[in-house]
């Protein structure tokens, strides 16, 4: 992992190196339930947990269905607003079916990848609101508030960061640290887990879970014996400083019904020359030595940019399977290559699934419509006015021949496999119509 760059911090590693060595052990990483869907910042931590699953490990993805009820204030210059109880129900039942699929998914991409005859253990998901609902007040301030100083409580980061701020910090948001470290303590009495994962924003919660679990095993064994290990992931940012996972403002998704697998796929193909051998390294499980030799050869060549093709059908498979890279690939063929002439329409339709380029319509909605009006319909021009401007200047295209006429009408005769047509104005901007 620390080869990979996957690794930000972890404490007591000469221990750790030895507890693994000696047995498999169980690993916990969190999982903000502040939306449905897991995306691609998620990738570092989940391939950390896929790291030690893939090695006899059992992996515990945990939601936190109760404390997503509160927040956490890390990383954050002014508190979250309340999430109604709704909205984190329907987040976590969500996150729960996302996880089991990502883990699902990967496991058969790392079987062609990295042969083993280990047993790979399925993911325990666990939601934290199991046991903290019925947790009382009396019990909480015994079990966790007792063990807990507030000098210490004080330094951490994330509530450093806010005391200093004009809004302060919220008693509420001021127990999260405590909430998460019971989770670890909770997850260590019932599961054995001895392991957290988090980001390196999560570094000073993760100590206090550890702390907690150390003070609790030595007040009922009289002796102080430390027990847990915390492994932080990095923050990733681009080679520009910009926060990874972001495309024009949006968090690229790990669920197909928010961002489809073309898009999933553009984005890794777009990495940059700077970024894309550490990308291959920690998003991927080719062997380091297939990396460099990528790496040799994309230097060689830069402009055919095969490194980030790899990258993008790796990442694709990985978190889409082999049908998600194939569905990418004719995308690709189709919006950017231009290769319609042998398109199908029920591959194509599976390939846009969920692009907005694609409109699915009636026959009467598009037959003996001018095409003008209809690239202004389909979003290709902005206006028939510029519609028929792109036609004088042979700018607008059906099916990658250039609109002669700014009369001329969609008919039966100009559609691929009987219902597609391509409609597109210069390189950029296209539709893609296809007949119920």
């Amino acid at each position: 992992m620390r080869t990979r760059g996957l690794v930000a911090d972890i404490t007591r590693p000469d221990q750790l190196e030895i507890e693994l060595q000696k047995q498999p052990q169980t690993v916990y990483l969190g999982v903000d339930p502040t939306a449905r869907s897991l995306h691609v910042g998620h990738l570092v931590p989940l391939l950390s947990l896929l790291h030690f699953q893939l090695r006899g490990h059992q992996i515990i993805p945990l939601i936190g269905g109760a404390t997503g009820l509160i927040g956490d204030p890390s990383g954050r210059s002014t508190e979250r607003p309340l999430t109604a109880r709704e909205t984190i129900e329907y987040n976590v039942a969500q996150l729960t079916a996302g996880i089991k699929q990502f883990f699902e998914r990967a496991q058969k991409y790392a079987e062609k990848r990295i042969p083993s005859s280990l047993r790979v253990l399925p993911p325990n998901v666990q939601n934290n609101f199991n046991w903290l609902k019925d947790l009382s007040l009396l019990e909480f301030l015994r079990t966790v508030g007792f063990h807990s100083r507030v000098n210490t409580m004080l330094t951490r980061e994330s509530v450093q960061a806010r005391l200093s701020s004009q809004q302060g910090i919220s008693f509420t948001e001021f127990t999260y640290q405590l909430l998460q470290a019971y989770d670890f303590l909770t997850l260590h009495k019932t599961f054995g887990c001895t392991i957290q994962v988090g980001g390196s924003d999560q570094w000073g919660n993760i100590i206090a879970g550890i702390d907690l679990i150390n003070r609790a095993n030595s007040q009922d064994s009289g002796a102080l014996v430390e027990k847990g290990f915390g492994i932080t992931t990095p923050l990733l940012t681009t080679a520009s400083g910009q926060k990874f996972g972001k495309s024009a403002g949006n968090a690229i998704s790990l669920n197909e019904d928010d961002t489809s697998v073309f898009e999933l796929y553009q984005f890794f193909l777009r990495s940059s020359d700077a970024d894309v051998g550490r990308y291959l390294k920690m998003f991927t499980l080719l062997s380091l030595e297939r990396v460099d030799t990528v790496m040799e050869t994309h230097n060689q060549n830069p402009e055919a940019r095969s490194a980030q093709r790899l990258l993008a059908e790796e990442v694709t498979e990985l978190v889409h399977g082999e049908d998600g890279v194939a569905r990418a690939r004719l995308a690709t063929k189709i919006l950017y290559e231009r290769d319609i002439s042998t398109a199908k329409t029920d591959n194509v339709l599976a390939a846009l699934r969920g692009n907005p380029v694609l409109h699915v319509c009636d026959a009467s909605e598009v037959l003996d419509v001018p095409l003008t009006k209809l690239a202004t319909t389909l979003s290709v021009a902005s206006s028939n006015n510029a519609a028929r401007q792109l036609v004088a200047s042979k700018g607008l295209y059906l099916n990658n021949t250039p609109v002669a006429d700014v009369q001329q009408k969609l008919t039966p005769a100009d559609f691929i496999d009987e219902r597609l047509a391509f409609l597109r104005a210069g390189s950029q901007k296209v539709a893609v119509v296809a007949l119920k």
